[in-house]
């Protein structure tokens, strides 16, 4: 039998390949390469040294290395980003940049500056990895470990809501499928960044998982796509997850959301045929792999 372990050949056009974008950028997602008008997303490769100037512009920004570390100075100021080895070693120090403002980021590795269109502007500031909640959600196959470092119940900002999330080999997230796409009492609408990670297998192969974006008979979408290490999968609207991590393999993915509401807050609906799958949680155990580098309290 012949096993074939690449991605499939026909995309979706919500799925950007890792390493599309031009050096020093891995990633270089704006508000029109999306086809929507709030949130992006840049992966920085500094090497093993390097430097890049930036703007913000009319974004507020929040950095974080993946992996690495550095310096991000501004307006006089100079936050540090201390080293982390991978993000599968806890969470990380983040650095908040508010709107129309010059910075440079030096350091080594690959750094994430997740972003989000801005009017207010709120104080440039460092959240240290110590102090990022950290948080245990789901059950048996379906436990992840989620880092909260710019949910909006956490960090103060305009717009822009941001956080990383693991899966351990073999599970499923982002599940029950959910949408949040309009501004209801009981959703907002956001459009949201998924960035993959997925960690080698205990032998050294490279791994992958799955993604599934799906829609309403009145706003169709339909998106399953094969990630690896670096891909991005795009979610203007509808239901998605799961985010499925093939045994194996764990998976990490960092989450960017802004919306057009009047509210930052991240509201979600479940898919209804799969919301009694919350219930069954109640009578199992969290994963026992789960927490990943840090300790975590439990969630929903």
């Amino acid at each position: 039998m012949h096993y074939i372990d690449s991605a499939p050949s026909v995309r979706s056009e919500l799925y950007i390949p890792a390493g599309s974008a031009d050096a020093p950028f891995t990633v270089a997602i704006t508000p029109e390469d999306a086809g929507w008008s709030e949130s992006s997303l840049h992966v920085v490769d500094l090497g093993s040294g390097g430097e890049v100037a930036l703007n913000t512009r009319d974004n507020e920004v929040m950095i974080l290395p993946l992996s690495g570390g550095g310096t991000v100075q501004c307006g006089g100021e100079s936050f540090e980003l201390t080293d982390r080895a991978s993000v599968f070693d806890g969470p990380a120090d983040m650095v908040y940049l508010g709107i129309l403002q010059a910075y440079r980021l030096s350091g080594h590795g690959r750094i994430a500056v997740c972003g989000a269109r801005a009017t207010a502007s709120f104080p440039n500031r460092r959240v240290a990895a110590a102090d990022v909640a950290v948080e245990l959600r789901g059950a048996g196959n379906c436990s992840r470990q989620v880092h909260n470092f710019g949910t909006a119940t956490t960090f103060e900002a305009d717009s822009l809501i941001a956080c990383e999330v693991i899966t351990p080999g073999g599970n499923w997230s982002s599940y029950p499928a959910h949408k949040h796409d309009e501004n209801t009492e009981v959703e907002t609408q956001l459009e949201e960044i998924y960035y993959f990670e997925i960690d080698d297998s205990p032998v050294g192969t490279t791994g992958f998982g799955y993604h599934r974006v799906y829609g309403t008979p009145e706003r169709p979408i339909e998106v399953l796509e094969e990630v690896r290490s670096g891909d991005v999968v795009l979610v203007p609207h509808g239901y998605h997850g799961p985010s499925i991590a093939a045994p194996g393999h764990h998976m990490y993915y960092l989450n960017v959301m802004a919306g057009s509401g009047p509210t930052r807050a991240w509201l979600i609906c479940d898919d209804p045929n799969h919301t009694w799958l919350r219930g069954s949680w109640e009578h199992q155990e969290i994963d026992p792999r789960l927490p990943f580098g840090a300790g975590a309290s439990e969630g929903a």
